[in-house]
């Protein structure tokens, strides 16, 4: 099982973190160990002192396939849940500045919590959902779907390109703006539109 998430995928996001926009979706890789699933706390660990939550709306793979077209994509997914894509971004920047890989500020134990999944037709319309998230009892970040700048399909389609999705994969599909840190105490609750999907206490 793999975990595939997407960078750069919401314009103000892209702004916020004075990163240039690509023309391709940018995705990396976490580790199976990166799960944290069933609303289970988050010890916030001692080799970083900035880690940051970023809220993203998780698809998850329901049958193999590899060069997929676009037009075809919807057949491999029917279900989404959220989750966050925990990053530690005092490591993340002094990687950049030194030019390294920063998979040690995305890929480490428990960087992503996420919610149980839910099918996708269930909601009022797929091409367009919501999703939020509140720290503390305070609405922090909000998304939709519509609003990305490569949709599901053309994740899927791209992705797919260069590494085979298999049945259970899961792909993060990027953040909105607001990102922000964590700290020991906090609650956090994600939402897809009403439905409270995942709280996650920081310890």
């Amino acid at each position: 099982m793999k975990i595939i998430c997407i960078g750069r995928n919401y314009h103000e996001h892209v702004k916020e973190m004075n990163s240039p926009e690509t023309g391709v979706p940018v995705f990396f890789l976490k580790p199976e160990t990166a799960l944290l699933l069933r609303n289970r706390p988050f010890y916030y660990p001692e080799y970083s002192k900035e880690i940051h939550y970023e809220t993203e709306l998780v698809i998850r793979i329901n049958r193999n396939g590899k060069h997929i077209r676009e037009a075809f994509a919807q057949g491999y997914y029917d279900e989404i849940g959220i989750g966050l894509d925990l990053t530690a971004r005092d490591l993340q920047r002094n990687c950049r500045e030194l030019g390294l890989p920063w998979e040690i500020a995305k890929g480490f134990d428990s960087s992503a919590p996420i919610s149980q999944f839910i099918p996708i037709n269930d909601l009022p319309n797929r091409n367009n959902i919501a999703f939020s998230l509140k720290k503390n009892g305070t609405e922090v970040q909000t998304g939709q779907s519509s609003n990305m700048i490569f949709s599901f399909d053309k994740i899927i389609e791209y992705v797919s390109k260069f590494i085979t999705l298999k049945m259970g994969d899961i792909i993060f599909s990027g953040t909105p703006a607001g990102v922000g840190p964590i700290e020991i105490g906090d609650r956090l609750e994600a939402y897809i539109e009403s439905k409270k999907m995942l709280t996650m206490l920081v310890k």
